[in-house]
């Protein structure tokens, strides 16, 4: 189909999936799905095939940026409306559809809101088919074009706590990103972005189309096994993504910082197996051996229901089962095929990223 018109039945289809697409990161399901259907509320949200739109239209970048684990987070869906306004008094025009920027439980809603406020169309073509921790590796490669000019606005925060802020940047496209994350941090943890409007053939050629409709069809199985279990939501999962269950175990530890408007840390399981993260999950190994490495998809999914749960919901002593697949078989943009942009991932974490990619 190439198109389809949004349901509020296919909300927690669509979360359970993007969530373990988010692969640790990505934001909270909860949250996403309040987002989802107070979209619904508004209007009509209509998923688009790329190629069901005319290539010339100018599609914007719908985001939110933080921390996961922040206690003062605050976002509202008027914000997330606020953020293309700030756009368009900066000079976008013409805005035709939007995209989400990545696939996760919270960030798949995103762009929801402004396609029904405004009766746009929401296409199917993420910037990226999985969740990432920087807002240039949600870009498409768009650094890459000298002399390209982002426009990215921040809006959130509590107006209660005196946080609330509303922001909009014209410039190189890394600098309007550092900025829009200091953004988050002086709102206290989060802030709805728009940015970087550009053609639907761009997007075509370097965001990850098909991806949401990945997120439907993986939630829709693992409702589906509900009742069977655990193990057997995670084992289906990972057939339709051709990964594999890794283990089931309890957690020992964790250790979680938060600074910059990231988190990041590490998971220690009572079998060995430990898991670093950087909003989303980074490494996986076992006693020293690395088994999966970021764009790979590493997972967790709580141990008794099989709900997947992001780095910042994984709790010591929980149960958890985890999964992994290839990024060779994920719907990935194109900041993920970009080497220099996972450089900043290996000093947060003290780990090597860049000798394991594989794509």
């Amino acid at each position: 189909m190439s198109e389809i018109l949004i349901t509020e039945d296919m909300v927690d289809a669509i979360a359970l999936g993007g969530c373990l697409l988010g692969g640790g990161g990505g934001g909270s399901m909860a949250e996403g799905i309040k987002l989802a259907k107070t979209a619904l509320k508004h209007g009509k949200v209509l998923l688009k095939d790329i190629n069901a739109v005319d290539l010339e239209s100018v599609v914007l970048t719908s985001s939110a940026v933080g921390a996961p684990s922040s206690s003062e987070a605050f976002v509202t869906d008027q914000d997330h409306l606020r953020t293309v306004e700030l756009c368009q008094a900066v000079g976008v025009s013409g805005i035709n559809a939007f995209i989400t920027n990545e696939c996760g439980g919270g960030s798949i809603f995103n762009g929801w809101v402004p396609a029904a406020v405004l009766d746009l169309a929401l296409l199917d073509a993420p910037c990226n088919g999985r969740a990432h921790p920087t807002g240039l590796m949600g870009s498409m490669g768009l650094h890459r074009i000298k002399d390209y000019v982002s426009v990215q606005s921040a809006v959130g925060g509590n107006p209660k706590t005196e946080k609330h802020l509303e922001a909009v940047f014209k410039g190189a496209l890394d600098s309007a990103s550092s900025l829009v994350r200091q953004c988050a941090v002086c709102a206290g943890g989060l802030v709805a972005v728009a940015r970087n409007p550009v053609k639907a053939s761009f997007i075509k050629d370097h965001g990850a189309p098909g991806a949401i409709k990945l997120a439907l069809k993986l939630g829709e199985v693992m409702m589906k096994l509900k009742s069977s279990g655990p193990r057997a939501i995670a084992s289906a999962s990972m057939d339709i993504l051709g990964g594999n269950v890794i283990t089931a175990s309890r957690v020992k530890d964790k250790k979680l910082v938060s600074e910059g408007g990231f988190d990041h840390g590490k998971i220690v399981l009572e079998d060995g197996h430990e898991i670093t993260f950087w909003n989303e999950y980074m490494t996986l190994e076992c006693n020293g051996k690395r088994i999966s490495t970021f764009p790979d998809l590493i997972m967790t999914l709580d141990g008794e229901s099989g709900i997947p749960a992001t780095s910042a919901e994984v709790r010591k002593d929980q149960m958890v089962i985890v999964v992994s697949a290839s990024a060779k078989n994920l719907i990935l943009g194109e900041g993920m095929r970009c080497k220099e942009l996972f450089e900043p991932i290996e000093k947060v974490i003290g780990k090597e990223i860049i000798s394991y990619l594989k794509i």
